[in-house]
């Protein structure tokens, strides 16, 4: 669920609020408990740059293939 900022545009209170993207937005602010509670318009505190990564972006050698690894052989299966 995302966190959404909102700000009372009467008394200036803000609240970083958690909701579902199904949720409506908040109006009554609860501190002065006026009508004008405002989600703000944010930038997200993180940037996913490039083509993506991967589970062997960053392991050398034997750790490459981690998912493999933890199948059980056939002889501490049987």
């Amino acid at each position: 669920m995302p966190i959404y900022e909102y700000a009372c545009k009467a008394c200036g209170f803000q609240k970083d609020v958690l909701q579902k993207l199904s949720d409506s937005p908040l109006t009554q602010c609860p501190s002065c408990e006026e009508q004008t509670f405002t989600k703000k318009i944010s930038a997200a505190g993180f940037r996913l740059k490039g083509s993506g990564w991967y589970e062997t972006d960053f392991k050398t050698g034997k750790k490459k293939n981690l998912a493999q690894d933890s199948k059980p052989s056939s002889a501490e299966a049987g």
